[in-house]
C-alpha cells in the first residue's frame, strides 16, 4: 500500500442495515466488502466517522459490546465498510459470547463480496490475547488483513513507538500496518488511499508493513 499521504474530500457514505446473521447480510450485486474486527472499544464506530468524514454516520458508544450486529456502511454506491461484533467482552452470557462469535467465523469464512479485514488494535493496550488468537485464525483461514492501531493520540510518542513496535511483532498481517487517530485524524488519509488501492486490485498479498 502507498505510505504517502494525500488529501481526500468527504466521500459519499450512508449506512445500509444492521443483520443478526451471515443469511439476512444485504445483496450489494457483489461489490467488495472491508471488514473490521477488534476487542469492544477499540473504536470502529469513530473510525467509520473519521474516514467517512461525517460525524454520526455510525453510532459510538462508551459501554463496550454495544455491536452485537453485522453494521454496513455504503461507499461510494461502490464498496462497504463492514463493522463486525466486538470480541473479549465479558459482561455477557457465555451463551451470547457465543453466538457472536459463530456469527464472525460465518461471515469471515462464507462472505463471499469479502476482499479483506482491518483488525483494529487499541494502542493504550497493544496486542491482548484474544488480539493474537484473532490474528493466528484470520491468517490460518487464509483472509487478507491489514492491522490497524487505534486511539494513538491518547498515548505519549515514546509510549506509542514501544507499543506500535510490539503490535508489529505480535500480529502478522498481509496488507500493512497504521496508525490511526479518530481524535486528531492521523493517520486517515493514508489509510483511505490504502483501502483505494487494496479495494483497486492494485497490491498483490504477502506480509506487508
Amino acid at each position: 500500500m502507498s505510505s504517502k499521504s494525500r488529501p481526500y474530500k468527504s466521500p459519499a457514505a450512508r449506512f445500509v442495515i444492521s443483520s443478526p446473521s451471515l443469511e439476512l447480510c444485504p445483496d450489494l450485486d457483489g461489490q467488495p466488502e472491508l471488514a473490521m474486527v477488534g476487542r469492544s472499544n477499540v473504536g470502529k464506530s469513530s473510525f467509520i466517522n473519521k474516514l467517512c468524514k461525517r460525524k454520526r454516520i455510525a453510532h459510538t458508544s462508551n459501554t463496550p459490546g454495544k455491536t452485537r450486529l453485522i453494521n454496513y456502511y455504503l461507499i461510494e454506491e461502490s464498496w462497504s465498510l463492514v463493522d463486525l461484533p466486538g470480541y473479549g467482552y465479558a459482561k455477557v452470557s457465555k451463551t451470547e459470547q457465543g453466538r457472536w462469535q459463530r456469527t464472525l467465523e460465518e461471515f469471515l469464512l462464507e462472505r463471499t463480496p469479502l476482499l479483506g479485514v482491518l483488525q483494529l488494535i487499541d494502542s493504550r493496550h497493544g496486542a491482548q490475547p484474544n488480539d493474537k488468537q484473532m490474528n493466528r485464525w484470520l491468517m490460518e483461514a487464509g483472509v487478507n488483513l491489514a492491522v490497524v492501531m487505534t486511539k494513538t493520540d491518547k498515548a505519549k510518542k515514546s509510549q506509542l513507538a514501544k507499543m506500535a513496535a510490539s503490535v508489529r511483532k505480535d500480529l502478522e498481517r498481509t496488507h500493512g500496518f497504521f496508525t490511526f487517530s479518530a481524535e486528531t485524524g492521523e493517520g486517515a488519509e493514508e489509510l483511505w488511499w490504502a483501502l483505494k488501492e487494496w479495494r483497486d486490485g492494485q497490491r498483490t498479498t504477502g506480509k506487508a508493513d
